[in-house]
């Protein structure tokens, strides 16, 4: 049996929508109520539903074969799994914004409020910029507004939070969408794996990729 942790949510909703169209009878989800655990033994499938941070610990830990998770999560909490397809979904990006007169080409030490110090701390590594990263769990929009800070790192997908809290986007730093990750271990020892990666393949039309592998 082949076990697939989803990220629960929209991802979970358009990644049920692939797999149908790659010819899955996925039926047996519809009614999911509180259901965390679906099983269809016929075709041999078993669906986890769990929060993204959780979705590639399963799959590094052999729990699940694959999973479907976003790259946001891939890029700040790397791991060993194999990223096997890019399944266009969930997409958005991370972006650098700030208060209107924030001047990214100023060089002092700039203070960045961020869910995602890694992607942050790497960004601005790679321009050769030194900032301190203040970590924040809530809104971070309201950070370069009161003065805590003198920008944000954040995902971002219509930017109409931006807009509403006064902020712009000044840089763009990584497009982000759903991956299909892979326990390599499953892989070797089930080749029914690679078939349903090749029907997911011929559905999203690109290229598999190793990932931290």
């Amino acid at each position: 049996m082949i076990t697939i942790a989803l990220t629960k949510g929209r991802i979970e909703k358009d990644t049920v929508k692939i797999l149908a169209e790659a010819g899955f009878d996925m039926g047996f989800m519809a009614d999911k109520g509180r259901n965390l655990i679906f099983i269809d033994e016929a075709q041999d499938l078993r669906f986890l539903l769990v929060k993204a941070l959780d979705v590639a610990t399963y799959v590094e830990h052999g729990i699940a074969d694959l999973g479907v998770v976003g790259s946001d999560v891939l890029y700040e909490h790397p791991g060993s799994y194999l990223e096997m397809l890019d399944l266009n979904i969930g997409l958005c990006k991370f972006s650098v914004a700030s208060i209107p007169s924030y001047n990214p080409y100023d060089h002092k030490r700039k203070k960045i409020a961020t869910k995602y110090p890694k992607i942050a701390t790497d960004f601005f590594n790679s321009k050769d910029e030194d900032v301190e990263i203040v970590s924040i769990q809530g809104s971070v929009e309201i950070a370069p507004v009161i003065g805590l800070t003198d920008a944000i790192v954040d995902i971002v997908e219509t930017g109409n939070t931006l807009v509403a809290n006064g902020l712009v986007v000044f840089e763009d730093i990584v497009r982000v969408s759903s991956r299909l990750i892979a326990n390599s271990a499953s892989i070797k020892k089930n080749p029914e794996i690679m078939t349903l990666i090749d029907r997911l393949q011929a559905v999203v039309g690109n290229e598999e990729v190793a990932f931290n592998g």
